[in-house]
């Protein structure tokens, strides 16, 4: 067992996080997050309506008794999307933490603060993540560039932005990108973090709802398997490197080439439906970090994370020990 500030704030056995993951992030995934000492979360946009959430979050709780979240990610979109709504789902359903990313948070916060709801906002930058403390969150995700998504465009790797996150922020800092392993959560509380965020790695278990091809894509792919797209359109976003993707990547580079021009081959739909469910790997663009390359097996979510805090206990008390 690890204890840190992140432990203690939320009531988690372990740092470990599995932050909200379009089309991953479900009760299959984020229950036996929880059950293994996790902090899990489920997508609330994964729900096609306000009520299939609240629905969602009843069954997460037939599933575990022990804490979990829900990501809420306020992005635009070409549908809107009722926010308010989600959120007052959110606020009723009685959950203690909820993870926002992407827009500035501010308009929700108050509800969630009146509701006595802890906040964990995702950043890409210090100055975003000094921003979002200013505002009165709980604490930061701060992502480093090697991390699936959407990085930011300021291309700072993780051993560089985590330390300079944590020097400055008075709150805990879970560090994000590149984590799959008990060293990683080792170098991630070295640097001053609180605790580690894991997207792809998770999705590489057991439990995960995608299509067993996904799963074994990932333990084949290496470091160098990634692929960014959208720079061009300044929301630049690491992606599994595959023929849609290169495509992707290579219209963006086009003179004059707009969003447009490649929304159907980005389609998030498409990607959901054809990969992740159908497990056709060439169907669309979907998302993975460079954590790929140090994932080598597909275990359950209990067995990943007995086996990363024990190694990073051994890691700690042995290797680094011997050292001093």
């Amino acid at each position: 067992m690890l204890s840190t500030e992140f432990t203690r704030l939320f009531g988690v056995e372990h740092p470990i996080v599995c932050g909200g993951m379009t089309g991953v992030g479900t009760p299959d995934l984020v229950a036996p997050v929880a059950e293994a000492g996790a902090l899990g979360f489920v997508t609330a946009l994964n729900s096609p309506t306000p009520e299939h959430l609240a629905q969602e979050i009843a069954r997460c709780r037939t599933m575990t008794d022990k804490p979990f979240g829900v990501n809420l990610t306020i992005l635009p979109t070409r549908t809107p999307v009722p926010y308010d709504e989600y959120r007052q789902v959110i606020v009723e359903s009685g959950v203690g933490v909820v993870e926002t990313a992407g827009s500035n948070p501010a308009p929700h916060l108050p509800h969630f603060k009146a509701a006595g709801i802890k906040v964990i906002h995702k950043a890409v930058s210090v100055r975003h993540a000094l921003k979002a403390q200013q505002l009165g969150v709980d604490a930061v995700t701060i992502d480093g560039f090697e991390c699936a998504g959407h990085p930011g465009e300021d291309d700072v790797p993780g051993l560089v932005l985590i330390p300079a996150a944590t020097r400055l922020l008075d709150i805990p800092v879970i560090a994000s990108g590149g984590f799959a392993d008990g060293r990683g959560l080792v170098a991630a509380l070295s640097l001053g973090a609180s605790a580690i965020n894991m997207g792809t790695r998770f999705v590489a278990t057991e439990e995960a709802p995608v299509h067993d091809n996904v799963k074994r894509q990932i333990v084949a792919n290496d470091e160098r398997s990634t692929i960014l797209v959208f720079r061009e359109f300044r929301n630049t976003a690491r992606v599994a490197r595959n023929g849609i993707s290169t495509k992707i990547a290579e219209m963006g580079r086009q003179p004059q080439a707009t969003f447009g021009d490649v929304a159907d081959l980005a389609s998030g739909v498409r990607g959901r439906e054809r990969v992740l469910g159908q497990g056709d790997m060439e169907g669309g663009m979907w998302w993975a970090g460079q954590s790929q390359g140090l994932i080598d097996d597909v275990p359950a979510v209990g067995e990943l994370v007995d086996r990363m805090v024990t190694d990073a206990r051994e890691t700690v008390t042995g290797r680094l020990s011997s050292m001093v």
